[in-house]
């Protein structure tokens, strides 16, 4: 085990001019020092001194198809070539390419007309539905949202995160947020099966329903005091959590019935990373909304965006002018959306990634026989989870999973001969929860070699 990185100085230079420079309000140090990386590729990044580290995160899942994909690289370089910039009052044709080409697969997997809107991210986007979701609900501003849900950290999306600390300071603006329970089935009641857990977890919400003085509804006049549920099918930054299949389909019954609309956040979980382009596919429910982001440009562009149901965004009620950013479906990121999309038409996509995801489980699963402080290990597709607790596998142990992802960014692992970092994403409620979510091009080779570096952390973090 090495001693703590010391950075080199033309490193600690520029670290010294953040410290007096750069806002700390938008990063994270979660190691010291930080690293300063100068290049990347595929499933790796480098740092200033050329050290390699196997990134098991990409970008919080922005960067589904690989550091610097030659062709989605390419279309940006085209595209900046040709039409690089306009405004958004006016069209071009990448923007209605790719508004087609998401509408149409919404009509074949839904069965329901609709239409998509542009924005610059994931928050932007989200902001957006609550403009959509209100405006359909002539003005009802109070949500219904999970508890360990994260919808961004603008003031509406951190209205309906359930992180208190994510808006402490700044108070509520318009939205506000019942959180209700997440079927986290290890954490849950013990003595039920999963799909049992998402059952009770249905209708314990349910109950909110039963009478007038249950809270949210009013029997005489048959209204909600709420317009929609926020949900992340599979909870991201409260850590990969997968609910039982059966959930979804039990929720939407209670919230068709009344009259509380279903906007399915896959910002995270969207474009394949849970083997479907959406993961609420799988599902077997139709959401009224779908926002999402990140990984449409394989993180070269911040495009985001939602898709509604017709009767909610079409011309009429949603006209011109409801919402407006100056980037909104500009024509770099559309361009790398479209390419995106045939890229992912020209093989099954949701094979490989189901194939590949089932391989790293079942490798996880072995490391959780052969580690007591692996608590629980789940997945879907690429979105993968391995829980960190205590001796007993099941307390939850934050300082062990931070001394874990400590040492891999120290760079000094080495595995037949190459010496390696391992950088991972920490999550869950507790913060004791690795969120896995490789490349979705990643080699089985590059498979096992992010689980030999995670073996060898666990012995660290087990011997230390």
């Amino acid at each position: 085990m090495s001693d703590i990185r010391i950075a080199t100085a033309e490193d600690q230079i520029l670290l010294d001019k953040e410290a007096k420079y750069c806002s700390y309000g938008d990063t994270v140090h979660y190691i010291e020092p930080p690293r300063i990386f100068s290049r990347c590729e595929g499933s790796y990044v480098w740092d200033t001194e050329d050290q390699a580290y196997l990134d098991l995160q990409m970008w919080y899942s922005a960067v589904n198809f690989g550091y610097a994909n030659p062709r989605l690289n390419n279309a940006l370089k085209q595209q900046i070539d040709t039409l690089p910039q306009i405004a958004s009052q006016y069209l071009h044709k990448g923007k209605i390419e790719l508004s087609e080409m998401i509408a149409v697969d919404a009509k074949k997997k839904f069965g329901l007309d609709g239409r998509v809107h542009f924005n610059v991210g994931g928050s932007q986007s989200i902001e957006d539905s609550l403009k959509v979701v209100r405006n359909a609900s002539n003005g009802k501003s109070l949500m219904f949202a999970f508890e360990g849900g994260y919808h961004g950290r603008t003031l509406g999306a951190s209205s309906i995160t359930s992180s208190f600390r994510y808006r402490r300071r700044y108070g509520h603006f318009g939205e506000r947020a019942n959180f209700i329970p997440f079927p986290y089935h290890f954490r849950g009641p013990k003595g039920m099966t999963k799909e049992e857990y998402g059952s009770h977890c249905v209708q314990q919400f349910a109950r909110l329903f039963e009478t007038e003085y249950n809270g949210v509804w009013d029997p005489k006049t048959n209204q909600c005091e709420y317009a929609a549920f926020y949900v992340e099918p599979i909870q991201g930054t409260g850590g990969y959590v997968i609910p039982p299949m059966n959930f979804y389909r039990e929720l939407k019954q209670v919230l068709d019935q009344h009259g509380i609309l279903m906007v399915s956040d896959e910002i995270q979980m969207g474009f394949y990373r849970t083997g479907k382009l959406w993961s609420i596919e799988h599902f077997d429910v139709q959401p009224d909304v779908i926002v999402f982001g990140k990984a449409l440009t394989n993180g070269l562009n911040p495009l985001g965006g939602i898709w509604a149901r017709e009767e909610l965004i079409n011309p009429k009620v949603f006209p011109p002018g409801s919402t407006h950013s100056t980037f909104a479906s500009n024509p770099l990121g559309t361009a790398v959306g479209l390419e995106m999309f045939k890229m992912t038409s020209e093989v099954d996509y949701g094979a490989m990634v189901m194939a590949k995801g089932k391989y790293f489980l079942e490798g996880l699963q072995d490391l959780q026989k052969r580690f007591p402080i692996i608590g629980d290990v789940d997945g879907l597709g690429l979105a993968l989870r391995c829980e960190i607790c205590g001796p007993d596998g099941f307390t939850p142990d934050k300082a062990t999973l931070d001394y874990m992802v400590e040492e891999g960014m120290k760079g000094d692992m080495i595995v037949d001969g190459q010496k390696l970092g391992l950088i991972l994403d920490v999550g869950g409620y507790y913060k004791n929860v690795i969120t896995l979510a490789p490349s979705l091009e990643i080699s089985y080779p590059e498979i096992d070699l992010g689980l030999k570096l995670l073996e060898q952390l666990l012995v660290r973090a087990t011997t230390r």
